[in-house]
C-alpha cells in the first residue's frame, strides 16, 4: 500500500483512526509480553538496526553497510517474496547482491543456525526492534529526520509502531540528515546519536532527461534527490510488484518523451530479467560518521569481555 498521506500530518482521517490506536497498542503490547517469556539468547552478539515507525525511513543501506563492515550475516523476517526476487524478497536480494550472508525467514530459527557456526562475528538483525522473543546484545534505531516522528500517532492513525517512550530500550540512534528537519523531531540526548548522509549514485548526469518512478514507503526522497533533469515521476506502493504493462506502459512513456527511465534499487531488484536490461536504477550510498564504528566496537568488546 502506499504510505497514507495523514502518517506525516494530520488530517482528519488520522483523528477518525485515533481511537484504534488504543487497540493495536493493547494488542501489541500482549504479543511482546508473551515473546518475552521464551526470548532466545544468542551466543553470538545480536545487533539490531529497527526502527519505531513503519518502514520508509531508509534503513537497508545502514544495515548494508554496517555488514560489511563487520563481515557479518543479516537475519531478517523478508518482504515481498516472490519468484521476480528469487523468493527471499526486495531487500534481501539487495544484501545479497552484495555478496551479504543473508538468511530470510524465523528469525529466531536463523539464529539458532548461525549459533551452531563456528563464528564469533556479530550477526546483523534487520528490524525485530519490537520482537521481544530475541535478546538483542546491541539496539540501534534509525531515523529520517525529514519524517521524524510523522504525525506522532501510533498505527492506524499514525506511523508509529510504539510510543516515543519506546526509544529508551535503544542503545544509541542513527539519525539520516536532510535539507528539512521534521517537525516536533526531537531526541533524548541521554544516549548516543550518530548521524548518516546519503548520496544517489546515478547512472546519468544533470542534464539528462528521466523519467523516475518507485515503489517504496516515501517515494519523494528518491525523486527529491535525483541529480537530473527529472521531467517525470511516478510513485507506486511500497513494495509494488510491478505488472508487465506497468513497465511497458512505462518505457512507451519514456520513448514518446526521449528521456531515460530510472527506479530505485530495490525496485530495480523487483523487475523481470527482460526489464531490468533496458531501465537503470540509482544507487544509494550512505556514509555513518566514523566515531558510530569506534561506538560499537566498543560495546562489542564490553559484551565479549563480560561473556568471558
Amino acid at each position: 500500500m502506499k504510505t497514507p498521506r495523514w502518517f506525516l500530518k494530520h488530517n482528519i482521517i488520522s483523528y477518525l483512526l485515533y481511537p484504534l490506536t488504543l487497540f493495536y497498542y493493547i494488542a501489541s503490547r500482549i504479543v511482546f509480553k508473551a515473546r518475552k517469556k521464551h526470548e532466545y539468547v544468542s551466543r553470538r552478539i545480536v545487533i539490531c538496526l529497527g526502527n519505531i515507525l513503519s518502514g520508509g525511513v531508509g534503513k537497508t543501506p545502514i544495515v548494508r553497510k554496517i555488514a560489511k563492515y563487520f563481515d557479518a550475516p543479516v537475519v531478517m523476517r523478508g518482504y515481498k517474496q516472490t519468484a521476480d526476487t528469487d523468493n527471499i524478497g526486495d531487500e534481501a536480494k539487495m544484501l545479497s547482491a552484495d555478496d551479504i550472508q543473508v538468511h530470510v525467514g524465523n528469525r529466531k530459527k536463523n539464529l539458532i543456525l548461525l549459533n551452531e557456526q563456528k563464528s564469533n562475528t556479530p550477526i546483523i538483525m534487520d528490524d525485530g526492534f519490537q520482537n521481544s522473543g530475541i535478546k538483542k546484545d546491541i539496539s540501534v534505531l534509525v531515523f529520517d529526520e525529514s519524517i521524524g516522528f510523522g504525525n506522532g500517532f501510533l498505527l492506524p492513525a499514525g506511523p508509529l509502531r510504539e510510543y516515543k517512550s519506546a526509544i529508551r530500550r535503544a542503545d544509541a540512534i542513527i539519525v539520516i540528515k536532510r535539507k528539512k528537519i521534521a517537525d516536533n523531531f526531537y531526541l533524548p540526548t541521554s544516549m548516543p546519536i550518530f548521524y548518516a548522509k546519503n548520496k544517489e549514485i546515478c547512472p546519468y548526469g544533470e542534464n539528462t532527461d528521466v523519467i523516475a518512478f518507485a515503489g517504496i514507503g516515501y517515494p519523494e526522497k528518491f525523486f527529491e534527490n535525483l541529480p537530473v533533469h527529472l521531467i517525470e515521476k511516478h510513485a507506486y506502493p511500497d513494495h509494488y510488484q510491478y505488472t508487465e504493462k506497468d513497465i511497458k506502459d512505462l518505457i512507451r512513456i519514456a520513448d514518446e518523451k526521449n528521456a531515460k527511465l530510472l527506479t530505485t534499487e530495490k525496485d530495480w531488484v523487483r523487475l523481470p530479467e527482460w526489464a531490468q536490461k533496458q531501465i537503470k536504477f540509482s544507487n544509494l550510498d550512505i556514509e555513518i560518521e566514523d566515531n558510530f564504528y569506534d561506538w560499537i566496537k566498543g560495546r562489542i568488546n564490553d559484551i565479549n569481555y563480560k561473556k568471558s
